[in-house]
């Protein structure tokens, strides 16, 4: 067995201090699997002195970013700061320096990813970030590399814990949305600031990670239409599954003869769809291709080890690269410049809660503005009296967004509607 491979990381919060736990109790055993061994030689910090997470030599810690970025001995360099100012400025002089990187950094990527993955083709060196996407679940490998095959039609999925979690938590309790964010915050997964999280930001980020490897175009944050799920309440999630359907955070991004779609919402999916199984903190993805058909990749999509479980498994192949000379193999796959369809343009079915005068002739008002604009409604069902006024459920077929929106604009101006309460997208059915 050779020398180790000396590696340089970039941050120990929670994902850095995953991976130095990960090499320390599986040392030996990746040392096997790769012929050498993996050393951590120098790790960037913000405070030498402040209490760790994990135990590691106060020798290895530095401030000085350059000690690692210059360093000829360290051909690896790990990025888990997080950030799109510093991470990004050394991740491009890493690579300039033929530094092959591995990187969590999902904010980054769905920003500037064509800028870090030209360096690093133009260095001839391997820059992967499988822990951007799905924390511990395989899937960047699996599309780049497992389905490079097929023509992916849809990659459709839970890409947020935390938001899985609230959704799940109001479903079991019939707990409305402001109280549980509250025991998720005390539980640890949510953050202070949540924003990110539940307004589908997180969400965002990685499906234009994914829609680009999955359609061979280059999508960036700004591009992927989001809603959060801030607006969800337990009535509706209630009426939801007295339906038949769970409600999730979706990440959505298809390809048909129109152009690709990328988008994350809440969602009603279908009780029988195996995203609706999908609880609690934990992430799903699933994918159509043409020749696999449907698969579905499950896991725990965040958290400190399951994180480093991806991090670790690409520093591996980095090592095997370097080990034999062959860094550089797979570089971006962007090869196309796919046209985006605009949100008015997507196709799907809806659900929706209006408040309306309870007296007759309103339901025949309101069917006749949605037949106007095309939109067709699947079932009506009167839930509940409200005093004098009632509240109607209502699902429709499938129908173009702009139709929709166009008739919630008319609606809104009816004297007969009080509230258009609630509209949410239905997914994963039959064509949708």
């Amino acid at each position: 067995m050779s020398g180790p491979i000396n590696i340089g990381l970039l941050g120990l919060g929670t994902v850095g201090s995953g991976v130095v736990r990960l090499l320390q109790q599986n040392g030996a055993a990746i040392s096997q699997k790769l012929g050498r061994p993996l050393k951590i030689s120098r790790i960037l910090v913000r405070d030498r002195h402040r209490t760790r997470q994990v135990e590691v030599s106060p020798d290895l810690l530095t401030t000085d970013p350059e000690t690692i970025l210059a360093d000829p001995d360290i051909p690896i360099i790990v990025e888990v700061m997080g950030g799109t100012g510093a991470a990004r400025e050394y991740i491009l002089k890493a690579i300039s320096q033929g530094k092959s990187v591995v990187t969590a950094n999902k904010d980054l990527l769905a920003l500037y990813g064509k800028e870090l993955f030209d360096a690093a083709e133009a260095s001839g060196v391997d820059l992967f970030f499988e822990a951007s996407v799905g924390g511990g679940i395989p899937i960047i490998h699996p599309l780049k590399e497992c389905l490079a095959g097929n023509r992916i039609r849809q990659v459709m999925g839970i890409v947020n814990g935390t938001t899985n979690y609230i959704l799940t938590k109001m479903s079991r309790e019939g707990r409305d949305f402001a109280e549980v964010l509250r025991e998720a915050q005390s539980l640890g997964y949510a953050e202070a600031d949540p924003a990110a999280d539940i307004e589908g930001d997180d969400a965002a980020r990685k499906m234009a990670i994914l829609a680009s490897i999955a359609f061979g175009t280059r999508i960036t944050y700004p591009d992927v239409y989001r809603e959060g799920i801030s607006n969800l309440t337990a009535q509706d999630i209630s009426y939801a599954a007295d339906l038949g359907y769970a409600v999730k955070l979706l990440g959505i991004a298809r390809e048909d003869e129109e152009g690709i779609e990328v988008r994350v919402h809440p969602a009603l999916v279908p009780l029988n769809h195996p995203l609706a199984a999908v609880s609690d903190v934990f992430n799903a993805i699933f994918v159509e291709g043409d020749a696999v058909g449907e698969t579905m990749f499950y896991g725990r999509g965040a958290g400190s080890m399951p994180t480093a479980s991806a991090v670790v498994g690409d520093i591996m192949e980095a090592a095997r690269n370097i080990k034999h000379k062959t860094r550089g193999r797979i570089s971006c796959t962007c090869f196309y410049d796919k046209p985006l369809k605009p949100m008015g343009a997507i196709i799907t079915k809806y659900y929706l809660r209006l408040v309306v005068v309870d007296r007759p002739g309103v339901l025949a008002s309101i069917a006749g503005v949605f037949g106007e604009r095309e939109v067709s409604l699947a079932s009506v069902i009167q839930e509940r009296m409200l005093g004098e006024l009632a509240e109607l459920v209502l699902i429709t077929h499938r129908v173009r967004e702009q139709n929709m929106q166009d008739a919630l604009g008319v609606l809104a101006g009816l004297p007969v509607v009080k509230e258009i309460a609630c509209v949410v997208r239905v997914e994963g059915g039959e064509g949708g």
